[in-house]
């Protein structure tokens, strides 16, 4: 079978959806409006749709408070979502599993993405392209910062393109578009789906990530293992004049505690970092402080390395509490296990994808130690039933780096993943008995 293009015309479906996503970008476990237009596009296709409650069966972790969910669950509302959708959501239970049956024996493959967005103020600098052209987020203070829009857009476009090729496909296609990436929140909870459960094919992407535009790098193993911390320190005001000896310093505690953090060893085994990324505590110069609060994560190379900075953090929190005789609470908020590609579905994959015209390299495999994702959660759980799994770069000219006020993607590049996907199931039937 040649190679499937899609008409280039269909960019401007999918730069319409993609920038509607981008003007009203919600954060992770609060993608009510974002969940619902993609429940209702891929039930008007034809898919089974599983949304919110129905798919999140772990823990939720790191779900935002619920006066900030509010504000999003009734931005949803004035943006005449329906209702049928959004009574199948709340805080921590968000995102959309979108399945096609063929009725046809075959294998089971899924696509992975995901939607959530960033507490960052997007820019307003004239010469920013969505100030420029109008879609600038309308969300103040949040913002599409690392393309999960984008990735969201793929995925629809993948959806409507597979369902227009329905009487050439065989098996399932399942669809997954994960809730709270950022912060490595929903890949966990949503693993425990049975939705989830013997899949033979999985594949997931990102867009950008330093990979230059027309290069494909069809599989990757580096992303780190990780850790999230919130932690709450307790002490006992007093004033620092007259009676410091009975007040209890949080701050102190909680200066400690960061200095010890950032005292860990590195790890003979691999790479391992740990950042204490916000610390606050105190009230005046003259007052023990009785409150602090930090925000940390560690990461390593592999889970077990990853797992030996934890149990480190636990041992440091420990002897804070004694040492200064202060109340520690410290809550895991987020966490992403390391799981490499499969090297096999990844080398399908790239001979898949040297047939795409506008791809003009394409990498097998890269090791790389870029940040940590979620998406390996599923990966492991779907080579843990014997499937192969693969994650993948789409190469794309940034306007700056992911997670930076000005980042913005060249939007041609989304039709490109979606062809590379789109064409995947028919190298994958290759010796499969079709009807």
């Amino acid at each position: 079978m040649d190679f499937i293009k899609i008409d280039k015309d269909y960019l401007e479906v999918l730069t319409e959806w993609r920038r509607d996503f981008h003007r009203h970008p919600e954060p992770g476990w609060l993608e009510f409006r974002t969940s619902a237009i993609i429940a209702d596009k891929l039930e008007a296709w034809g898919y089974d749709v599983f949304v919110g409650k129905e798919i999140i069966k772990g823990n939720s972790l790191g779900v935002p408070k619920q006066a900030q969910a509010n504000v999003f669950y009734n931005k949803a509302l004035e943006s005449n979502i329906r209702a049928k959708w959004l009574e199948k959501m709340e805080a921590g239970k968000t995102g959309v599993i979108g399945v096609l049956d063929t009725g046809i024996e075959g294998p089971t493959i899924a696509y992975r993405v995901d939607i959530d967005a960033l507490p960052i103020l997007e820019s307003s600098a004239e010469h920013h392209v969505p100030q420029k052209l109008g879609f600038r987020s309308e969300n103040e203070g949040f913002m599409h910062a690392c393309g999960h829009d984008s990735h969201a857009t793929i995925g629809l476009g993948l959806a409507e393109q597979l369902m227009k090729r329905k009487d050439l496909l065989c098996g399932k296609i399942i669809i997954v578009f994960q809730p709270a990436e950022e912060g490595v929140r929903g890949g966990s909870a949503i693993v425990s789906s049975p939705l989830l459960d013997k899949i033979d094919y999985l594949f997931a992407l990102h867009i950008g990530i330093d990979v230059p535009k027309g290069t494909f790098v069809a599989g990757v193993d580096g992303f780190l293992a990780t850790s999230k911390f919130d932690v709450t320190i307790k002490g006992v005001a007093a004033h620092s004049g007259i009676n410091a000896e009975k007040g209890k310093n949080a701050l102190l505690a909680s200066a400690q505690a960061a200095l010890a953090l950032h005292s860990l060893p590195p790890h003979s085994e691999g790479v391992a970092r740990v950042n204490v990324g916000t610390l606050e505590a105190g009230s005046g110069r003259n007052i023990i402080p009785s409150l602090a609060k930090m925000q940390f994560e560690v990461r390593g190379e592999t889970t077990e390395i990853n797992d030996f900075y934890e149990n480190r953090v636990h041992q440091i929190f420990d002897g804070i509490g004694a040492m200064y005789d202060v109340g520690v609470e410290l809550e895991k908020v987020g966490y992403s296990i390391n799981t490499p590609s499969d090297h096999e579905l990844a080398r399908i994959l790239t001979e898949t994808a040297k047939l795409n015209p506008s791809i003009h390299e394409v990498i097998e495999y890269n090791d790389f130690k870029a940040g940590s994702e979620d998406a390996t959660f599923l990966m492991k759980h779907v080579q843990q039933q014997g499937g192969l799994a693969t994650y993948s770069i789409i190469g794309t000219n940034l306007a700056a780096g992911h997670h930076h006020e000005e980042f913005d993607i060249d939007e041609e590049d989304m039709l490109f993943a979606i062809e590379n996907w789109l064409n995947v199931p028919f190298s994958l039937y290759r010796g499969v008995d079709r009807p």
